[in-house]
């Protein structure tokens, strides 16, 4: 064998590079985009119409983001509703045109008429995909130890969900693509992606605990699989967040000219997406999840998700 070439003399100092996530190609990778504004950012002097460059903007980004067809509004059945805490509570299930069918639920203040300001409550990543809305809400006296966990490690021990529904609001929470009643199950894959993967007795907490390792190694056969299938990741949670707004919207007992969405963290990234896409979300609330397509690129990637990428989209607008 042909021993292999050092590199060429004065290498090293001459392309020294502070510490990054691909090491000396990451000055480059960075400079593909450059420093300043993207190509169809607000901030470059050619953009002095706003409506003009938001519907320019907005093209690029739904191109770009590949949406699958997720249907038509919704129509989900109430698996029961109930009283818990001062709030109405409704469970809700409704299927998609792919898929395991979609689990939500519903608060809002008991006895209080409508129709009322509304938000849709995105759940967040966490490392934890067996669990979806259930991460933000309370709807019984003994919530499954995991949940009391995740919430006191993320949401100050209380389900959010709750809270702004006391305070006068119509609040959705439906499990996202992948998450929940929405996750993969093990019985469903191929061997090769299964890792040893067992569903014995799936509400305990060594199966959960399992479970949430499988699927962050699972994450990179669902990205490679959905782009080969012309679709993105952000693509689909944005056609099923969307699925769900429609639903919120058409509730007699909310006003739909008053609709906010938010969320940390996952849910911070879908309130990202959600509130640049579609005008009927009036307000938004994004928690612990606003950098950059560069910081991600240089520092971040390792602890991000397969979730976040929209190939193509940085050159022309960047994340926030």
């Amino acid at each position: 064998m042909t021993a292999q070439q050092p590199p060429a003399p004065g290498y090293a100092a001459a392309n020294a590079v502070q510490p990054n996530m691909i090491g000396a190609y990451g000055p480059w990778a960075a400079s593909l985009a450059g420093d300043g504004p993207a190509r169809l950012s607000y901030r470059r002097a050619e953009f002095t119409d706003l409506e003009a460059w938001r519907a320019m903007a907005r093209k690029r980004y739904r191109d770009c983001l590949l949406m699958p067809d997720a249907g038509a509004t919704p129509r989900p059945t109430i698996q029961h509703q109930f009283e818990f805490d001062g709030l109405h509570i409704e469970h809700l299930l409704w299927q998609l045109p792919y898929g395991p069918p979609t689990e939500a639920w519903l608060l809002k203040p008991a006895g209080v008429a409508g129709p009322l300001p509304a938000v849709l409550a995105l759940h967040d990543h966490g490392g934890n995909k067996y669990f979806g809305a259930r991460k933000l809400i309370r709807v019984g006296r003994d919530p499954h130890p995991l949940v009391l966990q995740h919430q006191h490690e993320y949401y100050g021990g209380v389900g959010w969900a709750n809270e702004l529904a006391r305070r006068g609001y119509v609040v959705l929470v439906h499990d996202a693509f992948a998450f929940g009643s929405r996750r993969v199950r093990a019985s469903e894959l191929a061997p090769q992606a299964r890792g040893g993967l067992q569903e014995a007795d799936p509400e305990a907490e060594e199966e959960i605990q399992a479970y949430n390792r499988f699927a962050a190694g699972h994450e990179h056969l669902m990205a490679k699989s959905l782009f080969c299938a012309g679709t993105t990741w952000p693509g689909v949670f944005l056609a099923e967040d969307q699925r769900a707004l429609d639903y919120l919207c058409s509730r007699a007992d909310v006003d739909a000219s008053r609709v906010g969405c938010g969320g940390l963290s996952g849910g911070g990234l879908r309130t990202v997406y959600l509130a640049g896409l579609d005008d009927r979300v009036r307000a938004a609330c994004c928690a612990g999840m606003m950098t950059t397509w560069r910081d991600y690129l240089l520092h971040k990637c390792y602890t991000h998700t397969w979730m976040i990428y929209i190939p193509g989209l940085p050159l022309d607008l960047d994340y926030p």
